[in-house]
């Protein structure tokens, strides 16, 4: 009993000043040193950091369902998968520093986990394991994925944005898809009492869910996430509320999780932005001080979080240089190896959301993603300070994944991942549920997938373009297009496992690939409206590409009258589709929102539906139109064919005629 209170009593009185509370408690090392099928052999030692014990008690739980079997130095037994190792005659003394050791065998089943805390005489101890820089461990949690929109709903529930429930099922089929870690996004405002306390069952389901994951062997990143927005942004006008119900949180969520090891990072906060502020050098210092506030609460609370690596984002975590260079400054400053930091990428917004006729992936936008990550490359890790893109996509998927275009969508993807590996930045894929089933368990776009998996190790071929539109009522003429070879070489071009043949359906000449016109002439077939064939160019390594080979006619739109609530045109696709629309008055100016710009927001201003044949203006779109004034809208369609109809507005009804 002595020795309990002896051990517990060490890490009671850490101060303040001790920043480094872990020389207090215990430190395991755990390794596997043989396993076959169905068994195992495993030897611990561990190390006694603080006062002398006489006689030990070392218990852990198995994360996988293992049995301990016969041991030696050491008398184990095993309770509902909990494992009590006692020390035998000679080594019950573990002087302070000194370390004991003792094996065991155990069988296994379906894995072979180790061990994610152990705890010595009731004390939890600092987890061992492999020792890793911090740049070596964020190496290590290549690539991520985070379970978006989920424990992250500001609702009362984690089902609450229309994913279902966190299952052990969806985080092995996450790891089988080659994710080394997750990003686990909490928001914690509906589950906090009036004075900060977290609900006690919400932070179980949390820590449930954190435990499944490191049973699977993946890093994990927990944060505080939309509380950022609900209520942390009131700090410039709200400054005391704001940090003390901050710190209140950091000070429950590192209790609650020091037992866990170094697999798991904490991250401060998500998306840094305040309400009302002075300015930006005000919000940089705001974010320096939950940061700087973060790091200490969870440096003193001491155990594994001692050492913890710790995530600092910068203001909006931007990599503009004017956010970037604060967090440089303070991480510095803070000299603690074990700090990561974190941006988020959602590319060139005019492409991201496809607005401003920002329909492709070009060198506009491609050399946004080149600066972006120079400038986090030069600014952090060139000094030694690792990164995690904690966030990459398209911010139009948050409608829908159509609101780029599928080749356009793949090109981004494919050099995302090629320039981010290349600046040693880890990678954590965005997914509110709209990229992985989390049912079904498969991939919704396998195509996106391919891009992004293949994109972690090598580069891809691609092209300017996916599509060959061939116009119905003319004759079929040869098409040329560039090839993006980055790196590859061209090997073949086929139709599913039929190789083309080069010099009759095509040619190569540099990056220039010709198709023929009786090529195109054999796959269109009867050269009915839409893809007729789909086309399959390889490349010396990486994902192929595809191109859709299609037969279209300029679409045709009709009259029809609506409300600014509903306002449909129907529309013939004739096998095109379309990519952007202009909206203009008769003087020139621009109409409709954004009216910086003649060209509206796919999908949040227009929308086609190719299965109704109609395309959609949105109530959103008639917020910015004048009434009585006539509007001439361009539809420009994937084909090159544009289409003027013309509308206008009187109070909230609509009348659109195509001439």
């Amino acid at each position: 009993m002595a020795a309990v209170t002896t051990v517990a009593a060490s890490l009671t009185v850490a101060t303040a000043n001790q920043a480094v509370a872990a020389e207090a408690g215990c430190k395991v090392t755990y390794t596997v040193s043989g396993q076959w099928e169905g068994g195992f052999k495993a030897d611990v030692a561990v190390t006694n950091l603080g006062a002398a014990v006489d006689g030990w008690k070392l218990s852990w739980e198995w994360p996988s369902g293992q049995q301990a079997g016969n041991a030696w130095n050491a008398k184990v037994t095993e309770t509902d998968g909990v494992v009590t190792a006692t020390n035998t005659g000679h080594n019950a003394k573990i002087a302070s520093q000194a370390t004991v050791k003792f094996g065991f065998m155990g069988t296994w089943d379906h894995a072979n986990t180790a061990p994610l805390a152990f705890s010595l005489n009731g004390v939890t101890c600092v987890h061992g394991g492999p020792s890793r820089t911090a740049m070596e461990h964020t190496a290590a949690m290549q690539p991520g994925w985070n379970l978006g929109n989920t424990l992250d709903a500001t609702g009362p529930d984690e089902t609450s944005w229309g994913n279902p429930r966190v299952t052990e099922a969806l985080l092995d089929n996450v790891k089988a898809q080659g994710f080394k870690s997750v990003r686990i996004p909490v928001t914690w405002s509906a589950h906090l009492a009036p004075d900060g306390t977290i609900e006690a069952e919400y932070l179980a389901r949390v820590k449930e869910v954190v435990r499944w994951a490191l049973a699977r062997d993946l890093y994990i990143m927990l944060n505080i996430h939309h509380d950022s927005w609900l209520w942390m942004s009131k700090m410039p006008t709200e400054h005391d509320s704001v940090l003390n119900r901050f710190n209140k949180m950091w000070t429950q969520l590192a209790g609650a999780f020091t037992e866990f090891g170094p697999k798991l990072t904490f991250e401060s906060w998500n998306e840094p932005q305040f309400a009302g502020s002075t300015g930006k050098p005000q919000e940089i210092a705001l974010n320096a001080e939950l940061n700087a506030s973060f790091h200490d609460i969870v440096r003193r609370s001491g155990g594994n979080n001692a050492t913890r690596l710790l995530v600092l984002p910068t203001l909006h975590t931007s990599s503009e240089q004017q956010y970037i260079d604060p967090l440089v400054e303070q991480i510095r400053g803070l000299n603690d190896p074990n700090l990561i930091a974190t941006v988020h990428s959602y590319g060139y917004w005019p492409f991201s959301v496809n607005v401003a006729g920002g329909m492709r992936y070009d060198a506009t936008a491609q050399q946004f993603d080149t600066d972006s990550f120079d400038r986090v490359h030069n600014s952090f890790i060139a000094r030694g300070i690792p990164v995690i893109l904690g966030e990459y996509g398209l911010l139009g998927f948050d409608r829908h994944t159509g609101t780029v275009e599928q080749g356009e969508k793949l090109k981004f993807f494919e050099y995302v991942g090629h320039y981010a590996r290349a600046k040693k930045i880890t990678t954590m894929l965005w997914d509110n549920g709209q990229h992985f089933d989390r049912t079904m368990f498969q991939w919704k776009d396998p195509e996106l997938y391919a891009h992004i998996k293949s994109s972690w190790t090598t580069r891809s071929g691609t092209a300017y373009t996916d599509q060959v539109f061939n116009a119905k009522q003319s004759p079929i003429s040869a098409k040329t297009i560039k090839l993006n070879l980055n790196g590859t070489s061209f090997s073949g071009l086929y139709n599913g496992n039929i190789a083309l043949t080069r010099g009759r359906d095509y040619t190569i000449d540099g990056d220039q690939l010709t198709l023929t016109a009786a090529a195109l002439t054999r796959l269109s077939g009867s050269r009915t409206y839409g893809v007729n064939a789909v086309l399959t160019a390889r490349f010396s390594q990486g994902v192929p590409w595809r191109f859709y080979v299609i037969t279209y006619d300029t679409p045709v739109l009709s009259n029809v009258t609506g409300t600014t609530d509903k306002f449909e045109i129907p529309t013939n696709f004739r096998g095109d589709q379309l990519a952007m629309l202009e909206a203009k008055y008769d003087d020139g100016t621009f109409a409709g929102p954004h009216d910086w710009t003649a060209f509206k927001e796919f999908d949040k201003a227009f929308a086609p539906n190719y299965t109704d044949r109609l395309t959609a203006l949105k109530a959103e779109f008639f917020t910015n139109v004048k009434d009585g004034q006539r509007v001439t809208l361009t539809f420009h369609y994937w084909s090159g064919a544009k289409v003027d109809y013309y509308i206008s507005k009187s109070g909230s009804a609509v009348t659109g005629t195509t001439a």
